[in-house]
């Protein structure tokens, strides 16, 4: 099965091809480019299919990241992983930021995966050591979030590990395109919607009191 991996959930804009039968990438594109996920996407995948020496008729699954994370970039990630999967007529799989940064940091200790969310919170989950998940994809405050991590007996890894326990060195929320593509290859597509995991609302919302009456 060819996979084609998109990662946009964070400050990265990624693209990969991936052989599930061969457990290898075939091609990848991409660098940590901030903003403007939207104008570079396609660019990405269009350089990771030729890596690849493919085409998108090629691939039969498309996997993207789901969040948390940036809402902007989620939201461009899952509508092009939707768009493709709808004109190529192939399934798509929703991957968890927070299950990739996990699965990336491997198995053999158990794990609290802690994203800082900004204002002063933090998305964080808990991980087995063989890899299974311990609690839900939450949002918690960072005081909240330290006695959790106090309670924790194993590895804190994200940006937010250094918020969480002192002496512990600032994390990573970039997620490994390869691991992307891996675990979309297993994750079953009627249980892993590619549906954005908001864990906290938009910044934007709409004005109250200001809508026009109909004629």
């Amino acid at each position: 099965m060819i996979v084609l991996a998109i990662d946009t959930a964070g400050t990265g804009c990624y693209a990969a091809l991936y052989h599930s039968d061969e457990n290898r990438i075939l091609g990848a594109a991409g660098a940590d480019i901030g903003r403007g996920h939207a104008e570079r996407l396609m660019d990405f995948v269009d350089a990771a299919l030729d890596a690849a020496g493919m085409t998108l008729q090629d691939i039969d699954r498309i996997a993207v990241t789901v969040g948390p994370g940036s809402f902007t970039g989620i939201r461009v990630g899952v509508a092009a992983a939707r768009g493709l999967a709808l004109a190529l007529g192939v399934p798509a799989v929703g991957v968890s930021t927070l299950v990739a940064l996990a699965a990336g940091r491997g198995t053999g200790t158990p794990l609290l995966v802690a994203m800082d969310a900004k204002r002063d919170e933090v998305y964080w989950q808990a991980f087995a050591a063989d890899g299974a998940a311990l609690s839900p994809p939450s949002i918690a405050s960072v005081e909240e979030a330290r006695h959790l991590a106090a309670g924790h007996d194993g590895a804190i890894a994200g940006s937010a590990a250094a918020l969480l326990r002192d002496g512990v060195e600032q994390g990573t929320d970039l997620v490994s395109i390869a691991t992307v593509a891996r675990l979309g290859a297993r994750l079953d597509p009627a249980e892993h919607l590619p549906k954005p995991l908001y864990l906290r609302g938009p910044d934007a919302k709409p004005q109250a009191g200001f809508a026009i009456r109909r004629a």
